[in-house]
């Protein structure tokens, strides 16, 4: 069964004038528009397509790439404002809508705006919601302390900066654990610290434990070296300073000299540090 909203692996069944024709295990079939054909495709070949619907509601595969994938979240682009809603780029020809009610603020031209996307029954269409909270869940058993996870930062709070974990779950890194910039719809790794009885999920952005230690040593070698060899930082610096200049707590930086001392890679002087 051909899949809205998802890349479909197809193959080429015929030729005809509006395109290609591709079908599936199925039997169904649905149209490559010219537009994407390439002077590689053969009648035979399977290729991965991504299936929406047209102006017409018609279901039409593409070879693009859309920013956002039935299910997922994004943030998104506002490049129009109709009565009927707000149309964002996700990357395709046809501009994906947003219905008024589906805004959890009117949107406004130019902004860009954390969006999940799915099928709406009623019409068969996909459409995307800036109410992305309601589209979370609360973490289940597929998760665990100390697991690595991806994340999409949607803004802050007066707690700290709120994630989506996994492209599923209600996250949070708290002010005083947050060591570097982090802007809405930023994409990056982080690590569980704690699943919430309220079925959120505390984050660190950095390797727990033990974990933290090889990293940031190589980290801070990394920027002795781009230094000449000295780093003007040392275990009685303000952990401001540090923040600024490695993007890493202090506690997470003496762990890292002292590793790097107690391998002798570097020595301590009373203002700094340097390699050996």
């Amino acid at each position: 069964m051909i899949q809205l909203g998802i890349f479909n692996s197809l193959e080429i069944k015929r030729e005809a004038p509006p395109g290609l024709y591709l079908i599936d295990s199925d039997g169904e079939e649905i149209l490559l528009p010219n537009k994407f054909i390439t002077d590689t495709m053969k009648i035979g070949d399977e290729i991965s397509v991504f299936v929406y619907t047209d102006s017409e509601d018609r279901l039409v595969s593409t070879t693009q790439k859309p920013l956002i994938e039935l299910g997922g979240f994004a943030y998104l682009e506002v490049i129009s404002v109709t009565n009927y809603g707000a149309f964002l780029d996700w990357g395709l020809d046809k501009d994906l809508f947003v219905p008024f009610k589906n805004q959890a603020a009117e949107m406004e031209l130019g902004k860009k705006y954390i969006v999940h996307l799915y099928e709406d029954l009623d019409s068969d269409r996909l459409v995307a919601s800036s109410r992305y909270n309601t589209f979370l869940e609360d973490v289940t058993t597929d998760i665990k302390n100390w697991d690595k996870v991806n994340l999409l930062v949607c803004g802050v709070s007066d707690l700290g900066v709120n994630l989506i974990v996994n492209n599923k779950y209600r996250g949070l890194v708290y002010h005083n654990q947050v060591f570097k910039k982090m802007f809405p719809g930023d994409v990056l790794e982080g690590f569980v610290s704690k699943l919430r009885e309220d079925g959120k999920i505390d984050i660190s952005l950095e390797p727990l434990g033990y974990l933290n230690i090889e990293p940031n040593s190589q980290k801070i070698l990394d920027e002795m070296k781009a230094q000449g060899g000295v780093l003007y930082l040392h275990d009685k610096s303000d952990a401001e300073e540090i923040k600024s200049q490695l993007e890493m707590s202090k506690k997470v930086f003496k762990k890292a000299i002292g590793a790097l001392y107690r391998q002798r890679l570097i020595v301590l002087n009373d203002d700094s540090i340097a390699l050996v």
